[in-house]
Parts: C-alpha cells; sequence; structure tokens
C-alpha cells in the first residue's frame, strides 16, 4: 500500500538500502525517529530528490517549513516496526530493534481535526453549487441557474455519507460502484475491472466496500452512475485532472480550501477529512457495532491478535452494511433540496 511504500523510501533513505537488516541498531533506530521528528509536509512535493536527513534539517533550521505531526510520525515507525516484526518472525533477526519507539503526541486530542459543525454542513451543501450557480468550474460561489453534475457536487456528499477518505473518493472507476447482492455499493480498491493502474490505498485495511446511503440514492447517485457508465466513462470523476503525483485528490483539496473560505465556512481544524471525522461520530451517535464502524471506514481494527482474527471469514454481508450506514444521520441537516430532477432517472 501507498503508505508503506512511502514509509520503506524514507527508512532506506535515512537507514541506507544496503544496510542489511540483521545489522540495524536501537541507536540507528533512535536516529530515524529523530529525523522524522523534523521530516517535512509533502517532502517529495516540496523537495523532490533531496535526501531525507537533508530536508529534515533545512526543516529544524527553518520554522517556517511545515513538519509531520506526532501522529504520522508515530505511523511511520509503527509500520517499520511492523516490518522488524517480520523479520524477527522469520528469524532473520532475533529481536525488533524499533519496537516501542515512539513520541508522546504534543497535539492534544481537542486539537486534533474537528468534524464540521451543523453551521458549517449547511452552508457546505445549500452553497451555490448545489443551489444554483454561474458555472461548475470558475463561477461556483456565483448564484445562477447551473446546477453542478460533477466531482464539486458529489465529492462531498459521496464522503459525508460514506466516510471515504478524499482520494479514495476521487479515484473511483465507474465500475467501482455496483450492485453487490442486490445493494449499491462502493468498492474501495486498489485493483480495477477496467485494467487501469491508477488507484492506490493507504492500507491494507482501507480495501472495502460501503453501500450506498439511502440519502445518496435519493439524491440521484444511480442515474449519475448510469449516465457516467452510458457515456463510456472509465472515472467516475473524470472532470478531475490527474495530479503530477498521479493524485486526483490534490486539485480538488486545494479546490475545496478555497471554496470553504467563499461560503465563509472555514474555521481552525476543520478542513476535509473533517467529512471522515464526522463520519465516525455519527456511526457512534447512530449506535452502529464498533466493528462494522470500523470496517464501513476502512479503519485499522486493533492490535496483532485482532487483526490475525480478521483475516478469517469473508467479512460482513453487503444487506448488514446496508442496514447499519442507513442509520447515519446528521440532525438538523436537511438535504431535500438536493433531489433536483436532473439527477432522477428518466
Amino acid at each position: 500500500m501507498l503508505a508503506h511504500q512511502t514509509t520503506r523510501r524514507v527508512v532506506e533513505d535515512v537507514l541506507g538500502a544496503e544496510t542489511p537488516i540483521a545489522d540495524i541498531t536501537r541507536d540507528q533506530c533512535r536516529d530515524l525517529l529523530e529525523t522524522l521528528r523534523w521530516l517535512p509536509v509533502n517532502l517529495s512535493k516540496k523537495f523532490g530528490d533531496v535526501r531525507v536527513r537533508d530536508a529534515a534539517k533545512a526543516a529544524k533550521a527553518d520554522h517556517l517549513i511545515r513538519t509531520i505531526n506526532g501522529t504520522n510520525l508515530n505511523a511511520y515507525m509503527a509500520r517499520f516496526a511492523t516490518m522488524m516484526n517480520w523479520a524477527v518472525a522469520e528469524e532473520l533477526i532475533g529481536r525488533n530493534p524499533a519496537r516501542g519507539l515512539q513520541i508522546a503526541e504534543a497535539v492534544h486530542p481537542q486539537d486534533r481535526r474537528k468534524p464540521f459543525e451543523l453551521w458549517q454542513l449547511q452552508r457546505i451543501f445549500n452553497a451555490p453549487i448545489y443551489t444554483g450557480c454561474k458555472d461548475e468550474q470558475n463561477g461556483y460561489s456565483i448564484v445562477g441557474s447551473h446546477i453542478a453534475v460533477g466531482a464539486r457536487f458529489w465529492v462531498p456528499l459521496i464522503c459525508l455519507f460514506s466516510g471515504m477518505r478524499l482520494n479514495e473518493a476521487c479515484q473511483l472507476d465507474v465500475q467501482d460502484v455496483r450492485e453487490i447482492e442486490g445493494v449499491l455499493c462502493f468498492v474501495i480498491s486498489a485493483k480495477s475491472l477496467v485494467g487501469t493502474r491508477d488507484k492506490s490505498l493507504k492500507t491494507k485495511s482501507s480495501e472495502r466496500i460501503v453501500p450506498a446511503h439511502p440519502e445518496l440514492l435519493a439524491t440521484g447517485l444511480t442515474a449519475f452512475v448510469e449516465r457516467k457508465r452510458g457515456e463510456g466513462a472509465v472515472k467516475l470523476f473524470d472532470d478531475l485532472p490527474l495530479g503530477k503525483r498521479g493524485f486526483r485528490s490534490v486539485a480538488f483539496s486545494r479546490w475545496f480550501t478555497r471554496f470553504l473560505v467563499s461560503i465563509e465556512a472555514s474555521s481552525d481544524l476543520t478542513c476535509f477529512h473533517s467529512f471522515r471525522h464526522g463520519f465516525r461520530d455519527a456511526c457512534r451517535n447512530a449506535q452502529i457495532d464498533r466493528d462494522i464502524a470500523l470496517r464501513l471506514g476502512g479503519w485499522i481494527t486493533g492490535g496483532s491478535h485482532s487483526e490475525t482474527a480478521d483475516d478469517y471469514g469473508s467479512g460482513y454481508r453487503p444487506q448488514l452494511l446496508f442496514e447499519a450506514i442507513s442509520l447515519i444521520d446528521y440532525q438538523g441537516l436537511n438535504l431535500s433540496h438536493l433531489q433536483h430532477p436532473r439527477n432522477r432517472a428518466d
């Protein structure tokens, strides 16, 4: 998966790609941890082929360079430690030199990214792009007669009611929205039925199916997908450009930040990822079984024992998942105005 590939590149850069795994010491692992403390955000994008140590050194000297937070740093170390655990299990090394190396997160839980508040959701889904704008591109914030039909209309809605990560939604193939055992589902996978290789997932647990929420069906998701299929489209959101590094989410994320400002809905600690936080809270408020909620959101279920147990069986039936996701509700948010005639099947 992408996160593991990124971790491997960083670890090899810091410890040396030719270093035998048996030669890695505890001190070297501590050195890796210290280097990661100063790892700039979007390293490859902003620093290109600059060595990790050099980029970290630059960030340490310049406080204006944003570095990764404690959560991401610990995620790097956890993935590295998992690899070393595998080496122990395979008897390549006697013990894991990276075991337990983490930092106490400096950011208090209450200061992390937050879900959108009701007033923000109301402004988002009552903005001109949903009620009528000049056009879908530069005129999205100007009142007009045009109702958006592409990614800018559907991606926020889909993530609101599915908990998908932004890139998971942006990279969907048309064929990724299909009926499984009579239930219309989003199939979130790096694999493609049409042979494309432009999709990636954050973790192994990210691969999953998520039934379409009744609100999405009422808004016309089925008609939208059938229209794209009829047009011969491969990507569900082919109006999104493929970024230099292969992510359609990059351009959308930048636009969404401008969009929040244009409707006066931006605030500290909220961004597009706030939809995912809101979905998790909605699962809690609906008292959805924790394991099912984690499955729907593609969150890791826990320690090694639970992960091993999760390898058994074939997972939850789509109908059961649909019944669970149908309970998701955002109290006070009325989206009936989105059930526009142009979204309905002929």
